[in-house]
Formats: structure tokens, sequence, C-alpha cells
């Protein structure tokens, strides 16, 4: 038996919104799109985020444990500042009690918590065998 992930599915008030934000965040395109589902990918064939609507829809409440933060995604960048200014230009903020070292925590248009983790990235190394840049 082969098993593969085939993608994190993100629970969300408004899929095609925060799809938006992800797109541009990641620099993904849309692959599906349909009213409550939309997922995101480099290209045809590589699904690799999705969006399903969800009502009624009670955003995390991190770090405070009242509402779990039910997801969270590690965004590992090369210029964590830059990327830092694209993400809240995007809609994001802050998230209270974010360190510096290593990486910054942010909160997504709807309070998914998520992470820009600072350094380059293994897929970017030609000995892994990927190639970010096409």
């Amino acid at each position: 038996m082969r098993a593969q992930l085939e993608k994190p599915v993100i629970d969300c008030p408004d899929p095609r919104q925060l799809a938006a934000f992800y797109a541009r965040l990641l620099r993904l395109r849309i692959l599906e799109n349909a009213p409550d589902w939309l997922v995101l990918g480099r290209r045809t064939g590589m699904r690799e985020l999705a969006f399903q609507r969800v009502e009624p829809w009670v955003p995390p409440t991190w770090p405070e444990p009242d509402q779990p933060q039910q997801m969270h995604l590690d965004i590992r960048v090369d210029d964590v500042d830059a990327a830092e200014a694209l993400a809240l230009s995007l809609g994001a903020r802050r998230a209270r009690r974010s360190p510096e070292q290593g990486h910054r925590v942010f909160l997504d248009p709807v309070g998914h918590p998520f992470c820009l983790v600072h350094g380059r990235s293994l897929v970017d190394d030609p000995r892994m065998g990927f190639d970010t840049t096409r």
C-alpha cells in the first residue's frame, strides 16, 4: 500500500476570501473553485491547500485556550521582514506574544495562526531534487 498526504483543508467562513490571501502570500494559483470549496497549488495536479466553508464559523482565540487554534501552517521564508510586510499588507496581523527568534506568529484574516519560519528551505537545495523557481 502507498499513502501520500493529499493536502491540508482549512475551515473558514469564506473560502474565496481566505484562499486569495494564501494564494498571494504563497504564490499559488486556484485549481478548483466552487462556492464552498477552493483548492490552491503551484500547477495543475499539485493540490497543495484547500479551503472549505463552515457555518457557523468560530475563530480560534490563540494563544488563549478558549477556542483552540484548530490548525496552523508553518511557512518557511528566506527574508522574514519582507514576508512579514507582505502578510500584513494582505490582511494578516501579528499575534500577541509572538517570538522573534526562529519564527514569528501571525493570524490570517479569519484568525488562524500561521508562522513565518526564518531560513532557507530544503526544497531549494538542488540535492533534494526540487526546483521551486518554475
